[in-house]
């Protein structure tokens, strides 16, 4: 019996390894976020510190020539369809492993030595023969260390999994975002709108802070259908339940909102959820917090919105540099300073008066969007 339990170890060790393995890396590399990589190399040590006893022994029982089950498959093990898939798959492989690891672990050494200690050909489970030298002693078994491995997992697993919002692919493809605000507007907003979405915006966001909120949803609605009519995604500031109501595609909210963490939970896990970001460690909080894309500034001046600390493309160049996650250049953008913005790595910008002040807002969201797109 004793053979048997161990090539199971040693099986689902191997399991845990690989599949950590493979989200440290997704962290490191395509998240390009030292903390949440951290976690997982300090797990993978972790765990190679609480099974290490228990895998020395295991390998000697490992037998893959005569395992029953490497040749068994099915088609969804050899194909992934996405990126998401693949860590899904791994983190599920991970947790799969560590219980069973877990529960096998729970079985008494003596039990085990017990049901394995000798067979008909006088050998014991190990296959070390009668009258040579004693086994070596049993695997600590510390399925409690094992336990709090397994729940520690969980806790980085939904950071990872936030991280796997469907939201994310679509803004990767914005490149223009316009913020309407009708106050500035030197049209009718509706008309505003309009003229972006046929100058090229992919995004537009309704921007209004002093609406009831019964004006708001019924704005919302009208510039929903516009948007959904035209393909293009259409967010709401800051309320996610004028988002809800309106079908809208997602919301966008600030540093003194709700965190995305807790927005996500109002809206699930298909809205988008936008946040402004105007630090370095803003921005990878949003991408545990599960944020589908950031807005990074205020690069510059606005004149629509006047704030105290502008970032510069500074801070541009550093998400561009270290943050794997749709990023948004804000504040005071326009068609003269787009180019140098552009130089600093990131690919989209979200304007509000260099398009919705100006006398033709499509031509100059063509504009816009040829620059963008060279």
């Amino acid at each position: 019996m004793q053979l048997q339990i161990l090539r199971i170890c040693d099986a689902n060790c191997n399991r845990a390894r690989e599949a950590l393995r493979v989200l440290e890396d997704y962290a490191r590399f395509t998240l390009n976020h030292s903390g949440l990589s951290g976690q997982l190399k300090q797990l993978r040590h972790d765990f190679q510190i609480a099974t290490a006893d228990l895998q020395r022994r295991a390998v000697s029982a490992r037998d893959t020539s005569a395992d029953v089950g490497k040749d068994i498959t099915t088609e969804t093990e050899q194909e992934r369809e996405s990126l998401a898939a693949v860590v899904t798959a791994a983190g599920k492989r991970l947790g799969e492993a560590l219980r069973t690891i877990e529960e096998y672990m729970k079985i008494s050494p003596s039990s085990i030595e017990t049901e394995g200690e000798s067979r008909h050909d006088g050998s014991t489970a190990l296959g070390e023969t009668e009258g040579s030298a004693s086994p070596s002693p049993s695997p600590t078994l510390n399925s409690g260390g094992i336990e709090a491995i397994r729940y520690r997992f969980y806790d980085i697993e939904k950071s990872i999994l936030l991280t796997l919002s469907p939201g994310r692919q679509r803004m990767r493809d914005v490149r223009l975002y316009v913020l309407i605000t009708e106050s500035i507007c030197r049209r009718p907003w509706l008309e505003v709108a309009e003229a972006a979405i046929a100058g090229g915006a992919d995004c537009i966001q309704l921007r209004e802070k002093d609406l009831s909120g019964q004006e708001l949803l019924r704005r919302a609605v009208k510039l929903v259908e516009l948007c959904r009519a035209n393909n293009k995604i259409c967010i709401i500031n800051d309320r996610a339940d004028i988002a809800i109501l309106s079908g809208a595609h997602g919301v966008h909210v600030g540093q003194d909102d709700l965190p995305a963490r807790e927005i996500r939970k109002l809206v699930g896990p298909d809205m988008i959820v936008g946040v402004s970001t105007d630090a370095i460690e803003q921005a990878q909080q949003a991408v545990l917090d599960g944020a589908d894309y950031i807005g990074v500034g205020p690069i510059f001046p606005s004149l629509t919105k006047p704030r105290p600390n502008i970032t510069g493309l500074s801070y541009a160049q550093a998400v561009a540099l270290s943050i794997q996650l749709p990023s948004v250049a804000i504040s005071g953008i326009n068609v003269e300073n787009t180019p140098a913005l552009l130089r600093t790595g990131l690919r989209a910008i979200a304007v509000s008066s260099a398009v919705i002040v100006a006398d033709d807002p499509e031509a100059v969201a063509r504009q816009l969007k040829a620059l963008l797109m060279q």
